[in-house]
């Protein structure tokens, strides 16, 4: 009988043999399991509407959280990370005029776990997500902390510091309008429930006041600068961000617009932060604005292209191919801006872009055109025409909707012009001689409704 202690015992070999082999099988996974992911870049977008935390990493990560109140945090537990420079960059990161974040702590909670602790100033409704890479950007994760009660978005207008003597009119319109429709939304990143403003005592009615062809309340124009916090849009040759330069633009024709009688205007975004396309058009349709104008400046692979356009709504195919590529390209915001694609309810979708009608198109190219004839005035034009294409964001149904590329910032002579404030100046205003002519020869469907 063979020893099973002697090294050339046959059945000693093949257990070594054996166990040699487990051992090259595990080896790989080892490594894999105690690797920890490494965060590349941190960074904070607060805004009044809604702050923004993005943490870049070069793998995809898991990550948990919760709430708690008394005082009101947000717990975020990280799995595969451990400490590092970069992290503890998130505590510096905070600026004290966040509106929802008092403070973070980081702390390693686990092993492979890193937790954060962010104090908050309010009661928060969270939405915590991961994205695939795309573009420039790895692997990240994102925490939106949204308002449990968002204010109402009528009373943000009125409730603007310059003296309105329409004020009292949008006031009781908040008050006393009836109980609006519910507006199609998409569960991940949604409007929060508007706060409504207590009824005030029954007092005598106010002083009547002269309003515009017998209509109850101003004009209301919403503004709509495309891209914006994670999603910079397109980048000219010396740099120039197309999210800072339709920003201007749009804060500028916010201000002409204000200053006509018995009109009004209002942004879906005012600062630098991302607004999803679905949740542009949501705010749009809660303030019934009676047009709708996104504001972009556009970008193709020669810099020899030039000139503004003008888009509308397509219910069948774009008018021409590069239509369609710039409907993509827009309509993609939404994967480098950070949505939380995986829960969006792909049938409210599909009946959003039902809902989308003739006479909303129709009005949308009259509107268009008049504003694509303007801005002729003070820029060539890449097409003399209104062109058409699945947009995104123009698929409010009952709001005549155009999106409105300024310029090619991928053009270095108009990207110089795009950074001029002498210019973005003229751009506002022919787009605003454009809206003064359609209200003034035709009414808009919103206000037909």
């Amino acid at each position: 009988m063979a020893d099973d202690t002697c090294p050339s015992s046959p059945g000693l070999s093949r257990r070594r043999l054996i166990a040699t082999a487990s051992t090259l099988f595990l080896l790989p996974v080892i490594p894999r399991l105690a690797q920890a992911g490494t965060i590349l870049a941190v960074r904070t977008w607060p805004a009044d509407e809604y702050t923004r935390v993005t943490l870049e990493m070069d793998s995809e990560l898991k990550a948990e959280h919760f709430t708690l109140e008394g005082p009101d945090r947000l717990v975020v537990d990280i799995q595969g990370l451990t400490m590092s420079r970069a992290i503890n960059d998130l505590v510096s990161k905070i600026k004290p005029n966040d509106p929802y974040i008092q403070s973070v702590r980081v702390a390693q909670n686990r092993p492979d776990v890193i937790r954060l602790v962010i104090d908050l100033k309010q009661p928060i409704a969270p939405q915590v997500f991961t994205l695939k890479p795309i573009g420039e950007y790895k692997y990240r994760l994102v925490l939106d902390l949204y308002p449990k009660v968002a204010q109402d978005p009528l009373l943000a207008i009125m409730d603007q510091k310059d003296t309105d003597p329409l004020a009292r009119v949008l006031e009781d319109l908040a008050q006393n309008s009836p109980t609006e429709a519910p507006i199609p939304s998409v569960e991940g990143q949604k409007l929060p429930p508007v706060a409504k403003k207590p009824k005030a005592p029954v007092q005598p009615p106010p002083p009547s006041i002269a309003l515009p062809r017998d209509n109850s309340r101003p004009i209301l124009v919403a503004l709509d600068p495309g891209h914006g916090g994670e999603d910079p849009g397109a980048i000219g040759r010396n740099g120039t961000r197309e999210k800072d330069i339709v920003l201007n633009i749009a804060r500028r024709l916010k201000k002409l617009i204000d200053a006509q009688p018995n009109m009004r205007a209002y942004l879906t975004r005012d600062n630098d932060y991302f607004v999803p396309l679905q949740v542009r058009v949501q705010k749009a349709r809660r303030v019934k604005a009676d047009l709708f104008i996104s504001i972009h400046a556009d970008a193709w692979i020669k810099p020899s292209a030039r000139g503004s356009s003008v888009f509308a709504l397509s219910q069948n195919g774009a008018t021409s191919s590069a239509a369609r590529w710039m409907a993509q390209r827009e309509n993609d915001a939404d994967l480098i801006g950070g949505v939380n694609l995986g829960s969006h309810n792909k049938q409210v979708a599909q009946v959003l872009l039902d809902l989308s009608t003739a006479a909303q198109i129709n009005d949308s190219v009259r509107v268009g055109d008049r504003i694509l004839s303007e801005i002729g005035k003070i820029n060539t034009l890449h097409k003399n025409r209104v062109e058409r294409a699945g947009f995104a964001v123009l698929k409010a149904p009952d709001i005549p909707s155009i999106l409105v590329e300024t310029a090619f910032i991928s053009n270095p002579e108009e990207e110089r012009l795009l950074r001029s404030p002498a210019h973005q100046d003229r751009i506002a205003q022919a787009m605003l001689s454009g809206i003064n002519n359609y209200f003034s020869s035709s009414p808009a469907l919103a206000r037909r409704a």
